[in-house]
């Protein structure tokens, strides 16, 4: 007879809950694997490559390290997004890739969707910025230049890398890699 949740003990619950958050962190990798097989190719890619000890250890030397590989980019989201916060690597990434567009006639466009998402007062992923940071990328989108991101996105980082960069090193996300 099922007597519930409530009668398991609370470190069950807790292994329970580390389990799902490291399942949906692998579920959410395997949706990126690709088998071309099915499109009549030899090449397969490899379902989970991993990553060397000396690679993950590099990610403890600086948030800079970390997010610029994509595994190690992919665990700090998943962490992120297990603390409800992952508005903040999503915009730093979308500056990354705003500052890639080599097209003028698509720059407006670009950081019109960029600020509506993150920087507006009524964003739906709206990041922690000082008022005086949001008015001067606000001025900026007057005219969107390559660089009319780059205070706000440095404020971003910083606020990463002080915060939840340090709880991430302390978090199953990264210590079970190690």
């Amino acid at each position: 007879m099922c007597k519930g949740l409530a009668a398991l003990p609370a470190t069950c619950l807790k292994s329970a809950k580390d389990m799902k958050h490291r399942l949906g962190f692998l579920l959410q990798k395997s949706d990126s694997c690709d088998y071309s097989s099915s499109q009549g190719k030899k090449e397969k890619t490899p379902p989970a490559q991993r990553v060397s000890q000396e690679e993950v250890k590099k990610w403890a030397d600086s948030l800079e390290n970390l997010i610029h590989h994509d595994r190690g980019l992919a665990a700090f989201r998943a962490f992120l997004k297990s603390e409800y916060s992952e508005e903040n690597i999503e915009f730093w990434v979308s500056c990354e890739d705003y500052k890639k567009t080599k097209s003028p006639a698509k720059l407006s466009p670009k950081a019109r969707k960029i600020y509506n998402e993150f920087i507006s007062v009524q964003a739906t992923k709206e990041v922690n910025l000082d008022s005086c940071t949001r008015e001067k990328t606000s001025q900026n989108m007057l005219e969107p230049t390559l660089s009319c991101f780059d205070e706000a996105q440095r404020k971003i980082f910083t606020l990463m890398e002080k915060d939840s960069y340090r709880r991430f090193l302390k978090s199953h996300f990264y210590l079970d890699l190690v």
